[in-house]
């Protein structure tokens, strides 16, 4: 009478390789062994014979005692637990399962797409990864850069398939990657791009500036907007400074959301001394901030309207400056700025 020599061993395999299960029989005879996938109720195999259609199923055996099954190609749809049987009566059977591992896929829906928010509003990214084993996710920022995750916080990624993002800022603005992997290569990832829109800002360092007749002088403005802005420089009767000239040489520094706004004037002039603003504009409204330059006397002028000073011991005269920055916001003509 036949009996099993061994249990059938589980096998793992990736897709597209083969998968071999292996069925042990002692004392065989005349009787004959079946092969079978239990999932889909499918006689693949008797005795040396394929029955089934599926071109991609194979058996060979060693002396009539081990039985092996070839699953060629294989496929997620091999998955599942096989039968070999002996046809005695009643038959004997036992089983043995294929696990088939496939490298991850990241699904067009629901995952995110490139997304344009408005500084302030929260965002959610999703991630939607399949594979066996079922993938993990990892969000990270192209080019390595850290994620900010809170007041003073950056971590260099973020895990799960979900990716929320409170009260966005501008910081959090570029492309992101969606990288899934489950051990199963290769890795595959998305790129998501987000973009966030916020009205301009205007920071200047040093708002009252001195300066002698005939120097070479230079103002600096620093603003930040997105969509890009528009941005030049005005003097305080509202003449607008954009081009290179005898006096002026405007410069525009753009890295990304931020602009370096330069006005040098190449020689000071009596007509120089004043308030000049830079103008930062786009679709979210404008901004403006102003430095003053003041005139101050040569050494040679100071020598020559000097007075004693005083001869008490110890004294001294100081001078205290204020600082004022004036900020103005207009309402801009957005038919003129943004023509259909």
């Amino acid at each position: 009478v036949p009996k099993f020599g061994a249990l059938i061993n589980n096998v793992t395999t990736s897709v597209g390789q083969e998968a071999i299960l292996a069925c042990v029989v002692d004392d065989l005879a005349t009787y004959k062994v079946v092969w079978l996938h239990l999932d889909t109720y499918t006689i693949l195999t008797m005795a040396s014979h394929v029955i089934t259609k599926n071109h991609r199923i194979g058996m060979t055996h060693s002396d009539h005692r081990t039985w092996y099954l070839h699953v060629r190609d294989v496929r997620e749809t091999d998955r599942g637990w096989y039968m070999c049987q002996i046809n005695t009566d009643p038959p004997k059977s036992q089983v043995g399962h294929l696990e088939v591992m496939v490298p991850p896929d990241i699904l067009d829906y629901p995952t995110s797409t490139d997304m344009v928010v408005r500084e302030g509003t929260n965002v959610t990214l999703r991630c939607a990864a399949t594979g066996s084993p079922q993938p993990k996710v990892t969000w990270r920022r192209e080019g390595a850069e850290s994620i900010p995750v809170g007041p003073g916080q950056d971590v260099p990624s973020v895990e799960g398939p979900i990716f929320n993002i409170t009260r966005v800022n501008r910081l959090h603005m570029g492309a992101y990657l969606c990288i899934a992997t489950n051990g199963v290569p290769p890795a595959v990832s998305k790129r998501i791009m987000l973009t966030v829109h916020f009205p301009p800002t205007i920071w200047i360092e040093n708002q009252l500036i001195g300066a002698q007749e005939g120097q070479k002088m230079t103002l600096e403005c620093h603003s930040e907007a997105y969509p890009k802005s528009t941005n030049y420089w005005t003097r305080d009767k509202g003449e607008v400074i954009t081009k290179a000239g005898d006096k002026y040489e405007p410069v525009l520094v753009d890295n990304g959301y931020k602009v370096h706004m330069k006005l040098t004037i190449r020689a000071v002039g009596p007509s120089d001394f004043g308030s000049y603003k830079c103008v930062c504009m786009n679709y979210f409204g404008d901004m403006d901030g102003s430095i003053e330059i003041y005139r101050v006397a040569s050494d040679k002028k100071e020598r020559g309207n000097s007075t004693p000073s005083s001869s008490a011991p110890g004294n001294a005269l100081t001078f205290q400056m204020f600082i004022v920055l004036t900020v103005t916001i207009v309402r801009p003509n957005m038919q003129a700025l943004f023509p259909a």
